[in-house]
């Protein structure tokens, strides 16, 4: 049987499995007796690269097949402060998993800026290493930069997050149609919006200081982005219309 080393965010630890990815979400989200039920976000990762990483004899003795000739579900290689010492250049695919077990593959994009729709504000969920909801008036791949270069005094050695629909508030934060945000507090958000629009040199806003709970796919925007500084990785999310009709099991379960 093969082996696999995955890199979960919620939470953030390097897992090795004898399971394939779609396997693997079902297992993390469901649990044994499907009894459990909790959505899980994972990356592949190239074993190459991230082997010097972990205790590869350590591996080799606990990941193997169990007596009945099951696979063996997880061994957890490492739990702190994992996503900051993986190369960008070995992160694949990224796997977004619903509550129900069901497994969304998402592959990487090229981020190109130019082509990235241009709007006057954006809503950010950051997944890891932390988990503050931030609203900015910076781009995806400028918020990355800002919040990993040292610019600032709080910096992250590496983030993953992705952007939020925020539908008109982008353009229009106090006058915006709120019609189909599902927020809870969209008064908070038009007036961190508004904050930074009209506030000179601010450029974020934290919204929502932990996230505490499941992240709703159907909220995401135009993706997921992962990285530091300059060095950016983007895996766009597909529209609504394009998972109802492309990966319909997956969107009838979020």
């Amino acid at each position: 049987m093969s082996r696999y080393v995955y890199l979960s965010i919620t939470p953030e630890a390097l897992i090795g499995s004898m399971l394939p990815p779609a396997q693997f979400g079902l297992y993390m989200a469901t649990g044994t007796k499907k009894c459990n039920r909790s959505q899980f976000i994972f990356f592949t990762l190239d074993y190459d690269q991230v082997r010097s990483m972990f205790n590869n004899e350590y591996l080799g003795e606990r990941c193997i097949g169990k007596a009945d000739g099951s696979p063996k579900s997880t061994v957890y290689l490492s739990i702190y402060r994992v996503l900051e010492f993986i190369p960008l250049s070995a992160i694949r695919d990224l796997y977004l998993t619903s509550d129900q077990g069901i497994t969304l593959k998402l592959g990487r994009a090229t981020y190109d800026k130019s082509k990235m729709k241009k709007k006057e504000m954006h809503l950010y969920q950051e997944l890891c290493p932390v988990s503050s909801q931030v609203a900015s008036s910076l781009p995806p791949h400028k918020f990355l930069k800002t919040l990993t270069d040292g610019t600032l005094p709080l910096r992250l050695p590496k983030m993953f997050f992705a952007e939020l629909r925020i539908e008109d508030l982008a353009d229009n934060p106090f006058y915006g149609d709120e019609k189909y945000l599902p927020y809870g507090a969209v008064s908070h958000l038009r007036d961190c919006l508004d904050i930074i629009r009209n506030e000179e040199n601010k450029q974020m806003k934290t919204v929502q200081r932990f996230h505490t709970g499941k992240l709703y796919y159907q909220t995401i925007d135009t993706g997921f982005y992962i990285g530091s500084r300059d060095n950016i990785a983007y895996y766009p999310f597909p529209s609504m219309k394009e998972l109802e009709k492309n990966h319909n099991e997956f969107f009838r379960t979020i």
